[in-house]
């Protein structure tokens, strides 16, 4: 696995009440989410992004009211 650094204010950490050991595994979920929804990744991918289940995974889509099924126009 790859390690990343971002740099971010600080009042982004207080802005959301979370520390940066809260906020790293919360944004993962947040860009997996994001990315499952927009299509870009698949719901496995998405779920080993995010570090959880398949089953946590979905449940964390509920949470950020995104369809646990994706749809395409065919």
């Amino acid at each position: 696995m790859k390690t990343i650094s971002i740099q971010l204010p600080e009042t982004v950490f207080s802005a959301l009440r979370k520390s940066p050991d809260e906020f790293v595994p919360e944004m993962q979920i947040a860009a997996a989410v994001k990315w499952y929804e927009l299509g870009k990744i698949s719901q496995g991918k998405a779920s080993e992004i995010a570090g959880l289940t398949r089953e946590e995974f979905i449940l964390a889509l509920a949470r950020y009211q995104v369809d646990f099924m994706q749809y395409t126009a065919e």
